[in-house]
């Protein structure tokens, strides 16, 4: 399953890219979003691993992010891996004009590891993709704020 999602923020694409990186405000904009830990690597480099963890009322979800290239602040690609699925996600920053960006996050699922996901990615598809665009609109919303 692959899909695109965008969002056109006004900012300036290295200020867009640069929040958008900083772990210290993904609670901002990631509904549930509680930590990340290193577990390998250079923080944001390639190859680096990370522990994401995110907390919905009692369910908590972990993620094992692996970054398979990053160049911000024009593109970041990661592999992302979860007990019930995979996917990898590029996302990229690309210039308007001097003070707007457009972000682009590609998504693609490359594995569903259980029933119940795999019949929701065929039947809902586009509950699965109205979640990424929803946090990039969440950051857009934050974005625009610290300016």
């Amino acid at each position: 399953m692959k899909y695109v999602c965008t969002v056109e923020i006004n900012l300036p694409k290295n200020e867009a890219a640069a929040l958008w990186a900083n772990e210290a405000y993904f609670s901002e904009w990631q509904d549930g979003f509680t930590s990340i830990e290193l577990l390998e690597g250079q923080a944001s480099a390639e190859g680096a691993k990370s522990r994401i963890l995110f907390h919905d009322g009692k369910n908590e979800m972990e993620l094992v992010e692996t970054i398979i290239h990053s160049k911000l602040s024009d593109e970041k690609k990661a592999f992302y891996e979860h007990v019930h699925m995979d996917n990898t996600q590029t996302t990229r920053f690309e210039a308007i004009d001097e003070n707007r960006t457009r972000i682009v996050s590609e998504v693609e699922y490359t594995q569903f590891k259980k029933f119940v996901p795999k019949v929701m990615a065929f039947l809902m598809p586009g509950v699965i993709k109205g979640h990424s665009q929803k946090w990039l609109d969440q950051f857009k919303v934050f974005a625009e704020s610290k300016t």
